[in-house]
């Protein structure tokens, strides 16, 4: 995770984004159904007929849960049989396993997606008690193979119970990223794990890849096979939620943009995570680029107050508000009231995600706050919208790109992700689709917070988080200019808004990108661009135990820029650092300075000896942050050739050696896609 505009929701235009590749969950949503539905038609009784399902319809009586859980899970309410767990860090597998459970209702099936943090997972064996029981567990990784904030007790429990789960049957769809060096480690450790305890698998694990290059064979041909299936036949759109309009309400009692408990930004509480930020003030946002066309920026937040404490290396989440602009646009575009307060109450009265999102409140907060209106929406949501399109070629279009066809999903990655459409563009170049505002606000995911890598030491900053970003913006294939959501929120934070404070909701997410514990330990840090961001924290720590008379290591850095004169990020800093002793080296490579183009891995090939001996010889920690797919793969590379030649290896040894590095903590990356 880091600084730059890749997790701003909206990449840069040469980014793949997760959004775009996602379509190609459908293939690994139908596989898993197939393996669902293999087992519950195949094995179930066959004297029980499949239910017919349109309504989740209450029942009458209702079996107390066992004390020990916050939430029901055995068994599970209204008659249930499938729990789909999901592992999530920006929201994609909740909003998975969500689909995952309500494509379960279609076809007569009765599933409900978990929150495993909110469950006694001890009792998971208990649900070999219920007939015809599955779980199903959605599990994204986060950074460097670790599980999801919400899945870590889970991950906790799997690793410490010998529990016997004989008699429970399951399926592991695993959600990650293939330019990142644990390519979906959690969901490979669940399936692994799960069936070391004894639980049976139904379906084989599947890996998706939010990188869109990578969909397994079996999944693919899975999908296919469902695809043949399934022509024809026209689905039903099911409502989850049904609207409720509050014409007479208490404002005291109406969410204003709180994450979690009512009021929680008036009165606030430690302590502070995901479900409860702490708003720190603003106190510096300033450009640190010099020139060109792009806006690199330095923000700090006052969290004197909060008892929120960080370490070099960690991340700083912020939750950011959409442009107002395309929410008013949104309301016109659909002539809705935007103030109109509203609630959307689960169907299923029994289950435990009452709401989509925080409720009541009104549209323009839910707009503004709650839900995902930049990025491209996914297929399911096209498929859901379709039916609002009253021109018969426009509805076509749409339920063409929400197919599992090549032609459709080939035209859903060119018009939809090709083309950046978010939803007010679809809406824009689809005339007659006017779908009721409350439907769309059912459907679109919730907007997720930002990460940072932070960019300070709170050894020498304590009361303060530092943020280092560049400010996404870039024109699409059809002229339209998207902004990226966070940058551009952050940018416009200035320490005094017209006599007013500039407040951001943040929360820190701890990270295993850790300095070495002995401060004599060379480091040699790789961070070209807003890479740089945990190494100034890095860098003022090692100055920091300087001042207090530790001894101190060699402190490496190699930073890229475009021109030395333009986007040389924290150059004076920097030039102290050496001044005063704290970095012992510092090579910079600007990239457009020159013909031919320079980036960090030339630097370190051309310092290969001196890199050799800070590893090798010295036991020396090398830390990569920055770009997944081109930078740190690249530095990979180079490391590979240099362990080759100076330590006499052939090219596996040398990849052998750095895996080591890897597996010892002596190489880390933060870095993004």
């Amino acid at each position: 995770m880091g600084s730059a505009s890749s997790k701003d929701g909206i990449p840069s235009p040469e980014t793949p984004e997760a959004s775009a590749s996602f379509s190609l969950t459908d293939i690994f949503l139908f596989s898993i159904i197939i393996g669902l539905l293999t087992y519950w038609f195949f094995f179930r009784k066959k004297k029980e007929e499949v239910p017919e399902f349109t309504k989740i319809q209450p029942m009458t009586t209702h079996l107390t849960p066992p004390p020990s859980l916050t939430c029901p899970l055995w068994p599970p309410p209204q008659g249930k049989n499938i729990v789909v767990f999901y592992g999530s860090q920006t929201g994609t597998a909740e909003e998975f396993a969500n689909r995952l459970a309500k494509d379960a209702h279609r076809y007569g099936m009765r599933g409900m997606s978990a929150d495993p943090e909110e469950y006694d997972l001890s009792d998971l064996s208990r649900l070999s008690e219920i007939e015809k029981s599955l779980a199903v567990f959605c599990m994204a990784t986060y950074g460097e193979g670790d599980p999801t904030d919400n899945a870590q007790d889970f991950y906790d429990w799997l690793q410490e119970t010998d529990a016997d789960l004989s008699g429970i049957k399951f399926a592991v769809f695993g959600l990650g990223n293939k330019t990142y060096e644990h390519f979906n480690a959690m969901g490979k450790y669940v399936d692994k794990r799960l069936e070391e305890l004894g639980a049976q698998r139904i379906f084989e694990l599947g890996l998706g890849d939010d990188d869109g290059k990578y969909v397994s064979g079996a999944a693919a041909g899975a999908g296919a096979t469902w695809g043949r299936a399934a022509s024809g036949e026209e689905l039903s759109v099911i409502r989850q939620y049904e609207l409720v309009v509050h014409t007479d309400i208490n404002a005291n009692k109406v969410y204003t943009g709180e994450m979690g408990r009512l009021k929680s930004y008036e009165n606030q509480k430690p302590p502070f995570d995901a479900k409860n930020p702490f708003l720190a003030q603003v106190t510096k946002n300033r450009k640190l680029n010099q020139g060109g066309e792009r806006h690199l920026m330095h923000l700090e937040l006052d969290i004197g107050s909060s008892k929120v404490r960080y370490e070099s290396g960690d991340h700083v989440a912020v939750y950011p508000a959409n442009d107002t602009s395309l929410v008013n646009q949104l309301g016109e575009i659909l002539g809705a009231d935007l103030d109109t307060v509203i609630s959307l109450n689960n169907l299923d009265e029994e289950s435990n995600k009452k709401h989509p999102f925080p409720c009541p409140t009104s549209y323009r907060t839910a707009l503004t706050y709650y839900l995902d209106i930049t990025n491209p929406p996914r297929t399911n949501v096209l498929y859901e919208l379709a039916q609002y399109a009253t021109d018969a070629s426009e509805q076509e279009h749409l339920r063409k790109m929400a197919s599992s066809s090549a032609e459709g999903k080939a035209l859903y990655l060119s018009w939809v992700v090709g083309a950046r459409r978010n939803i007010l563009a679809i809406l824009q170049d689809t005339p007659s689709l006017r779908p009721p505002i409350d439907h769309l606000c059912e459907l679109l995911p919730r907007l997720q917070a930002r990460y940072y890598s932070i960019a300070s030491s709170s050894k020498v900053h304590p009361n303060s988080v530092h943020i280092c970003a560049v400010v996404v913006e870039y024109e699409t294939k059809t002229g339209r200019v998207n902004k990226g959501v966070a940058t551009n929120w952050l940018k416009n934070k200035q320490p005094n808004d017209n006599g007013h404070k500039s407040m951001v909701p943040m929360y820190v997410r701890k990270s295993q990108f850790r300095l070495p514990f002995k401060s004599s330990t060379p480091v040699l840090m790789i961070g070209p661009g807003t890479g740089i961001a945990p190494f100034m924290g890095f860098i003022q720590e090692r100055g920091w135990l300087k001042e207090q008379g530790k001894e101190v290591g060699d402190t490496v850095l190699y930073y890229g820029c475009r021109h030395a004169n333009e986007d040389y990020l924290y150059k004076d800093e920097l030039a102290k650092f050496v001044k005063d002793g704290v970095l012992t080296q510092l090579n910079v490579a600007c990239s457009r300075d020159q013909p031919e183009k320079i980036y960090v891995q030339h630097l370190l090939k051309q310092n290969k000896a001196n890199v050799w001996k800070l590893i090798h010889e010295d036991n020396g920690h090398i830390y990569v942050c920055g770009d997944a797919r081109n930078m740190a793969r690249d530095v990979q590379n180079t490391f590979y050739e240099i362990v080759a030649e100076y330590g006499k290896m052939n090219q596996q040894q040398a990849v052998e050696y750095v895996k080591k590095l890897m597996t010892k903590g002596r190489y880390s990356l933060d870095v993004w896609s």
